[in-house]
Parts: structure tokens; C-alpha cells; sequence
């Protein structure tokens, strides 16, 4: 993903814990982002809509609206469809590594995870080989 002078780079990250949020936001401006927040999954849908992200950091426990179910709305938006949607939870479960896969998340993330790792996968233009899973 590569940003121009016209179009910078954009980074949303939905989280329900507004310290966690926060703290990946400020991480993320460091690299060039800018950055967008939201706690919930209406709001990450409504906000994506809106804000047009090049990249998705996506918590799956959230109120009202799971991660799967963010997910899988952007991917049915017009240009949202193709978009990086990086999953991160507290769960390592393969049913869970099975869903987020068949609902279009990119990369799926245990928390806690190393955030160079995230870094790369932002910075990155191409999904690494073998990406999916924890």
C-alpha cells in the first residue's frame, strides 16, 4: 500500500478499548497514517464508508456488530472490497481462523502481537505468503 502527495495513506482502527484504540492509533500516525477510531461495528462501518481506509485493524470482540460482521460489510461495499482488513483478538481458536478467512479478513492476529509485525504488513503492498492465521 503506498499513499501519493493527493492521497495520503489511511488507517482505521476499531477496537472497543478506548486505551488500546488510542495507543494503535498514535503507533500507526508514526508511520505515515493518518488515522481514524472507532469502538464499535456500526460506527468502524459507517466510518470506513466515510474515510475510505487503505488499511483495517479490526478487533473481533466488539459491542453490538462482531469483527466477522465488519468484515464482512466492507468487503460488500464498492471500493472497501479490496481494502487490508487485519483481524486481532484475544482468541486463537480455528474456528475463528476458519470464519475470519470466509468473511475476507486478511490477516488474523493474536493479541497480544508484535507491532513491527504490524508495521510490515501495513507497509507492504502484497500480503506476505502464508499471512493467514495467527
Amino acid at each position: 500500500m503506498r499513499g501519493t502527495a493527493d492521497t495520503p495513506l489511511r488507517a482505521l482502527v476499531v477496537d472497543d478499548n478506548v486505551d488500546i484504540a488510542s495507543n494503535l492509533s498514535i503507533l500507526i500516525r508514526t508511520w505515515g497514517y493518518e488515522v481514524r477510531v472507532a469502538h464499535d461495528g456500526p460506527s468502524a462501518v459507517e466510518t470506513a464508508q466515510e474515510f475510505r481506509p487503505h488499511a483495517v485493524l479490526l478487533d473481533i470482540g466488539l459491542p453490538q456488530m462482531d469483527g466477522f460482521e465488519v468484515a464482512q460489510r466492507l468487503r460488500s461495499l464498492p471500493d472497501l472490497d479490496r481494502i487490508l482488513i487485519v483481524a486481532a483478538s484475544g482468541f486463537n481458536r480455528e474456528k475463528d481462523l476458519c470464519r475470519a478467512e470466509r468473511v475476507g479478513i486478511n490477516l488474523y492476529l493474536v493479541k497480544p502481537f508484535d507491532p513491527f509485525r504490524l508495521e510490515k504488513i501495513f507497509a507492504s503492498s502484497q500480503m506476505p505468503s502464508g499471512a493467514f492465521g495467527a
